[in-house]
């Protein structure tokens, strides 16, 4: 097995290309030889499971999340046939909610707050000197990729990675045996057409659509290890900018009436090209007769681009600490464990994925790995009717996120937020202001309690300032006087 592994490893960094590569696999496979059968486990092995990640993808841009413009057939049919869950929830961007989705940590542990920096905008408006951001996940700290590897799982990692570079900090570094496209951009180079601009991914015909190439990859990564126990983790580009649909799909919402709240067709198309993706891997799935053996999830990392889309009734949207920014969609289904039709409305977040595929897996966390989140299996298993022992879900964001709408300067200021059962409070640094929402009654976040609840107020905040002194959370300073 050790030694089957460490070739495989050795042809998947050849591999990053993608398919055009398939040979030097093959010839991998006809060296392992007989060490190949190891790998073909008995009937009872493990579950597979399909990682599914849109990029940018708002709350309510599903049409099982309430679009009337957005077409999500396949989608909805999963959230149909197992769970759908109401307040799952991801950093306001795109690499942190990466990096406590791979490690179970929040981001003092790990570092990532932001992408690239959080010095945006224009410096005579920042009012404070901010804490360093990591830009690389630190190779030292184990991902869930890296214990079900070690337990005898393929991982194949295919689209954005955004967590730094190969060949230090790529997910070959952390755990995945083939990586194709991933590294540490966090947007397509060259766009959603050849010529992609991407050193892990060669270039296919100049009518080829990226979305459409990564769900190829991934259905051969499946066909190739359909033996062993496996995850995929298939992490769209789309629908980030730049918004670029295929044409003839993008031509089709220009002909359709306008949503109530969504209404521009090229992102919609790309939404539905996510979505005709999924159809597809669920269609290979059943083909293989591995669907009653797989679990498959869908997630995004952060709320909607407020240009393309609205996460209406929410507040805000993406770069925010407001529910628009950081509450997404999440469906799963685990034959013969998710029920059909199920709704869960307990909170869940990204650093609960690794607990998760832990359990999944019958997989140990390590000893000396603190681990934030907690395990959804407990809410899969029970129709969605449970709840997890914690008490509080927390961000924290030392950083600074500059508007795109008119007139906007910022969209958000350095600020750290938690939710506590119904109760959400927001702390803005710039000026220590405290804000307090009811969200079982306030859903979109538009009446501020802090002055009329000032005891909740005050218990929380101080929740939150343990929760900075636990975790050792950097805070930004003031920018200091001429």
């Amino acid at each position: 097995m050790r030694i089957a592994k460490r070739i495989s490893r050795a042809v998947s960094c050849r591999n990053s290309g993608g398919l055009a590569w398939l040979p030097r696999i093959v010839l991998a496979v006809l060296i392992c030889g007989q060490l190949a059968r190891a790998d073909e486990a008995p009937s009872d092995r493990p579950p597979n499971v399909v990682l599914i990640v849109a990029d940018d993808l708002g709350w309510t841009d599903l049409a099982c999340y309430g679009s009337d413009y957005h077409r999500t057939p396949h989608l909805d049919a999963l959230a149909a046939r197992g769970m759908r869950f109401t307040a799952a929830y991801a950093s306001p961007n795109c690499a942190p909610t990466r990096a406590c989705l791979m490690t179970g940590q929040y981001t003092p542990r790990h570092g990532i707050y932001t992408v690239n920096t959080g010095a945006r905008g224009r410096a005579a408006h920042r009012r404070l000197i901010l804490a360093e951001t990591r830009t690389q996940l630190p190779p030292e700290l184990p991902t869930w990729a890296d214990l079900l590897a070690e337990a005898g799982y393929f991982l194949g990692h295919i689209g954005k990675w955004h967590l730094g570079d190969p060949p230090t900090h790529g997910p070959e570094q952390h755990g995945f045996h083939v990586n194709v496209a991933g590294f540490r951009v966090g947007t397509p180079p060259g766009g959603y057409f050849p010529p992609y601009r991407n050193p892990y991914l060669e270039d296919g015909p100049a009518e080829e659509y990226l979305t459409d190439r990564l769900v190829d990859e991934a259905i051969a990564q499946i066909h190739q290890h359909r033996k062993r126990p496996f995850v995929i983790y298939l992490p769209h580009y789309a629908p980030h900018t730049p918004i670029q649909a295929p044409p003839e799909l993008e031509k089709d919402y220009q002909d359709r009436p306008a949503g109530q709240h969504h209404q521009h067709a090229a992102y919609a198309a790309m939404i539905d090209s996510v979505d005709q993706g999924v159809g597809r891997i669920l269609a290979t799935l059943k083909d293989l007769e591995l669907d009653q053996k797989t679990v498959v999830m869908f997630y995004s990392d952060n709320g909607g681009h407020q240009r393309f889309t609205s996460a209406h009734p929410l507040r805000g949207g993406k770069g925010m600490l407001y529910e628009g920014g950081v509450r997404v969609p999440l469906i799963v289904h685990w034959p013969g464990v998710t029920e059909p039709g199920s709704v869960c409305d307990e909170p869940v977040q990204h650093v609960d994925f690794f607990p998760t595929f832990l359990e999944i897996a019958g997989v140990e966390s390590p000893a000396d790995h603190p681990v934030d989140g907690l395990s959804f299996v407990p809410l899969l298993r029970s129709g969605g009717r449970g709840r997890l022992d914690r008490e509080a879900i927390f961000w924290h964001f030392p950083g600074y996120l500059q508007g795109y709408l008119p007139g906007q300067r910022w969209r958000t200021t350095p600020a750290a937020a938690m939710r506590a059962g119904d109760w959400k409070l927001l702390e803005f640094f710039e000026d220590g202001r405290l804000e307090l929402y009811h969200l079982a009654d306030d859903l979109g976040e538009q009446q501020d309690l802090s002055d009329q609840h000032p005891q909740k107020r005050d218990a929380l905040h101080a929740k939150m300032l343990q929760w900075r002194q636990e975790l050792n959370a950097p805070m930004p300073e003031p920018v200091p006087s001429p």
